[in-house]
């Protein structure tokens, strides 16, 4: 019996990959995953915190005449970092939308192939955008960008947000591929 706080998992999810036969990815993976749920409650804590400022910010102009310059950046700032974060969580269960048509047509041994084609392609993607991400984001830091709004916070936070979401997305896809490898057979998914 658990007392802390557990996120739900996707169906199907714990039974589709099978464990790490190698003893460092299954810590690298276990590692994996504990960040992963780290990350998770910020995550939804951001979501729900822009949805109130974005509340409060249509109710303060409607009812209060209050005029609100920064909530739309600030929205989007946190909208922006739990999306990139929680995205290596949500590829741990597989649930970006994928295109499984002819997953049934094809052959376990072909699926195989083409799920390791797709997942290094997918690697190579997202370090790529991580790696320029990186290089926005030390570029802003370094030459002091900010937005063209009244408000005008540092570029480098939004940037920042999508760099570490994207890296750790990397990582995650990183252990899939290695797992993949390390376990060929043993991948369901």
């Amino acid at each position: 019996m658990s007392h802390g706080f557990e996120l739900p998992q996707a169906a199907g999810a714990a039974a589709a990959t099978a464990p790490p036969s190698h003893p460092l990815i299954a810590v690298l993976d276990r590692g994996m995953q504990a960040i992963n749920r780290w990350v998770m409650v910020p995550c939804m804590l951001a979501v729900f915190l822009a949805a109130a400022i974005l509340s409060y910010s249509v109710a303060a102009r409607y009812f209060l005449k209050i005029p609100t310059e920064w909530q739309d950046e600030t929205a989007v700032f946190l909208l922006i970092g739990a999306t990139f974060f929680s995205g290596a969580y949500v590829q741990s269960f597989r649930g970006h939308v994928g295109v499984e048509a002819i997953a049934g047509l094809l052959s376990p041994r072909v699926n195989r192939i083409r799920m390791m084609f797709v997942e290094v392609l997918s690697l190579a993607f997202c370090t790529f955008f991580a790696w320029k991400s990186w290089t926005l984001f030390a570029e802003a830091l370094h030459e002091g960008y900010s937005s063209n709004s009244t408000w005008g916070p540092p570029l480098w936070i939004p940037y920042a947000l999508m760099s570490a979401g994207m890296t750790l997305l990397s990582v995650q896809l990183l252990l899939e591929v290695i797992r993949r490898f390390v376990n060929p057979v043993g991948m369901a998914r």
